[in-house]
């Protein structure tokens, strides 16, 4: 089987409304976040398939021949699998070394890339290849890091192995795969998540393929097919977030499902008319009342307050996303919103000991790139490997 040379990349995401809420059944909406996770696949003639992944610093070659006695007899090339084979992954573990007790990040990301390369390549002879993937989203901060990471590896894998095309003609610098491909790459990246999740929702894999935003309610997963794109902020407190959710009343939970819910038909009508500011003045005013909700339920934190605090003092609205208790919030940028005034509120959130990135909110999910059109400081990392 001839693989070529490729890349592809997934965002990240962030819970724009309704996080805790959705587990009580109420409307969660997820955007896809424009900091992006690059993989490039290389074809070789070494007769062995590496992976490097520099954020964890980790590189790692095998011999071809080691991974094929990794193979069990019974494998049929199969490109859809609902549940996890456990027989090639209790294999994986025993050659990766790997224990319940040391289940770390480098251990997941090595075992989801060989699960989904041998899958997809089982029946066939295995190739000779190298991928780099290099990320912008950080790690452990509930950005769908593991996610675009497993949706890249899909995407990449799946077309090496021929079991979808390459969207990318000649003459175009990106391109995206259609709905059926998109569906198989989301399959195979929600295998990559239950490797390193367990028991993912599968909403941040949904994110890093279909991009833009998803309305998530009781396990089903709906993809928004028209949402502008806004700046924000995002802001890593580098406090270590917290799962722990306490019991709550449910008019609580009513009310920020009432805000996700508003907080959708407001951004489903900036895409049918002209933007005012009227869209943005209700947008701010959901996050504030979502943030005083989230705080309610317990899921506050004082770093987070310093972030709303700080960003206010601008005019800014900001709140969590995600888990809470720590982790990250994002702050909304209207368009008339001055450069100097953004500068001057990211110095200030890196002076409380925040990273803090402009980005953008909506954009698409998975692609396929030309060189050309992968940023120039990402080229060089991936092309140095």
């Amino acid at each position: 089987m001839q693989v070529t040379d490729f890349y592809v990349s997934a965002p990240g995401k962030a819970i724009l409304h309704g996080e805790h809420a959705v587990v009580h059944g109420k409307v969660a909406l997820a955007v896809s976040l424009n900091l992006r996770t690059y993989l490039r696949l290389k074809a070789t003639t070494t007769d062995k398939v590496c992976i490097n992944l520099p954020n964890i610093d980790t590189f790692l070659c095998w011999d071809l021949s080691e991974l094929s006695q990794l193979i069990p007899y019974s494998f049929d090339k199969r490109e859809e699998v609902k549940l996890l084979d456990a027989e090639l992954v209790g294999r994986l573990q025993d050659f990766l070394g790997v224990t319940n007790g040391n289940l770390d990040t480098r251990n997941m990301a090595t075992l989801s890339f060989l699960y989904i390369y041998i899958s997809l390549f089982r029946s066939s002879e295995l190739p000779s290849l190298t991928l780099t993937v290099w990320s912008e989203l950080p790690t452990g901060a509930g950005l769908g890091s593991s996610a675009a990471y497993s949706v890249c590896l899909a995407a990449a894998l799946l077309c090496a192995s021929g079991a979808i095309p390459s969207p990318l003609k000649e003459w175009d610098h990106t391109a995206r795969w259609c709905q059926e491909d998109l569906e198989l790459i989301n399959s195979w990246a929600f295998q990559g998540e239950m490797i390193i999740h367990g028991n993912p929702s599968g909403v941040d894999n949904a994110v890093g393929t279909w991009g833009g935003m998803l309305r998530f309610l009781a396990g089903k997963i709906i993809p928004l097919s028209r949402v502008p794109l806004l700046r924000i902020l995002l802001t890593n407190t580098k406090v270590p977030r917290s799962t722990k959710f306490p019991s709550i009343m449910t008019p609580v939970l009513d009310s920020v499902d009432a805000v996700s819910c508003t907080c959708e038909k407001v951004l489903s009508e900036m895409t049918r008319e002209p933007i005012r500011g009227e869209h943005y003045n209700t947008l701010e005013e959901l996050i504030d009342i979502n943030q005083h909700h989230l705080n309610v339920m317990g899921v506050g934190h004082p770093a987070l307050d310093t972030l709303c605090r700080v960003t206010l003092t601008r005019g800014l609205h900001s709140k969590l996303t995600g888990a809470g208790g720590g982790g990250c919030g994002i702050t909304l940028l209207r368009p008339e919103t001055d450069a100097s005034v953004i500068q001057t509120t990211v110095q200030d959130l890196k002076d409380c000991g925040f990273d803090c990135w402009e980005t953008s909110i909506g954009g698409p999910g998975v692609q396929q790139h030309s060189p050309l059109s992968v940023k120039e400081e990402v080229l060089e990392v991936l092309n140095h490997y």
